[in-house]
């Protein structure tokens, strides 16, 4: 534990009335805490935080000042599982075959990605990736799979005969 001095104090006694972000001023005041004699224990039961909590922003303070005190900033893909530069490597694979006009098999594209990322995933995962980069659906299947001819031109020859 590292004692402050009086210059500390009023340095931190200052800050408080800072315009700060509301975690930073509660660290703030779990320091002021220690230096008014307060057990770890006490200062966690009084800022409804855990022990950890306080022994993190403790040591924080004691290791780099007030300036260790500021909350680290969260931003970006926090679950990416591809870098942006990597979706768009492994979509320029794909990229040829869809400007040629064939239809993008999803399934080709979910077994690459599986392949380059090392597990499984969910469908929604890459049509968010494929919504990420611009890539939309631009005309429909022209026909189904199981189709019958033959039937669809018996069907064509009699349907209309009542008319």
């Amino acid at each position: 534990m590292v004692k402050c001095t009086k210059k500390q104090i009023r340095q931190l006694k200052t800050a408080l009335r800072w315009k700060i972000p509301a975690a930073q001023r509660e660290r703030i005041q779990m320091v002021l805490l220690r230096e008014s004699g307060v057990t770890q224990p006490a200062i966690a039961e009084a800022m409804g935080v855990s022990l950890s909590t306080v022994n993190r922003a403790l040591m924080a303070y004691d290791g780099g000042g007030i300036k260790a005190l500021k909350p680290k900033p969260i931003g970006g893909r926090q679950r990416e599982n591809m870098t942006l530069s990597a979706e768009k490597a492994l979509l320029a694979c794909f990229a040829k075959a869809a400007g040629a006009g064939e239809m993008l098999n999803i399934h080709n594209l979910k077994a690459a990605y599986e392949q380059a990322i090392g597990h499984p995933t969910s469908n929604s995962t890459i049509y968010n990736l494929l919504n990420r980069h611009g890539w939309r659906k631009l005309m429909p299947r022209p026909f189904h799979p199981k189709r019958d001819p033959a039937a669809q031109d018996a069907f064509k020859k009699t349907a209309f005969q009542m008319l």
